[in-house]
């Protein structure tokens, strides 16, 4: 379930700047919370409460009713993890790291978020659910993207100083920006900058 309407994630630049980033899937939105080695000094998972305030801003919709263990938020960190070596040996093209695979599998095979619909034809989760449900729906998002028509298109943002990665769902596939009003617009000024200066014109 986890292709539903995307809400995009609000995130925040190491200068202050709030930006709206939408990776286009689940699994994707889980490596903005962390990461292994060099990312862990990002890392916002700490306890069942972060784990919770992430999914409520994930694009699971509506935000399942969670009950979660301090342990499900350690699995949590380990499958993030192991997601992101794989995701980026799948950039460079590589094979994928057993270990790391391993970890992703076992998390799919668990019970996922369980859907439901009201008598008035809403629709909603089963609940109240457990952190290893909501795990395994993260994990079986990232088997499907991995091993589906959009695996081509991960990618990373093209700024020379944004590692996040997304996956480009756009019909021309012509993304190349974590987001347009961040990185994107920075490049526009930045290329306006140079024009100008080619030219001898002052910035504007």
């Amino acid at each position: 379930m986890g292709s539903a309407a995307s809400k995009g994630l609000t995130l925040r630049s190491h200068t202050g700047f709030e930006f709206r980033f939408d990776p286009g899937a689940l699994s994707l939105e889980l490596l903005t919370t962390g990461g292994p080695g060099p990312y862990r000094r990002y890392e916002v998972l700490h306890g069942p409460a972060d784990l919770a305030a992430w999914a409520e801003r994930s694009r699971l919709t509506p935000t399942p009713p969670l009950e979660i263990t301090e342990a499900e938020v350690a699995d949590a960190r380990t499958l993030r993890d192991a997601l992101f070596r794989v995701v980026i040996v799948h950039l460079r093209g590589e094979p994928y790291p057993a270990d790391e695979l391993e970890t992703v599998n076992l998390a799919a095979a668990r019970p996922a978020l369980a859907p439901a619909v009201t008598p008035s034809g809403e629709r909603r989760w089963a609940g109240p659910s457990s952190g290893t449900n909501l795990l395994a729906s993260v994990a079986r998002d990232a088997v499907e993207l991995l091993s589906g028509p959009f695996a081509r298109r991960i990618r990373t943002c093209a700024a020379d100083n944004c590692e996040l990665v997304y996956v480009d769902t756009s019909r021309p596939g012509r993304r190349r920006w974590c987001s347009m009003e961040h990185c994107g617009n920075r490049h526009k000024v930045k290329a306006l900058r140079a024009r100008n200066s080619e030219r001898g014109e002052p910035d504007t």
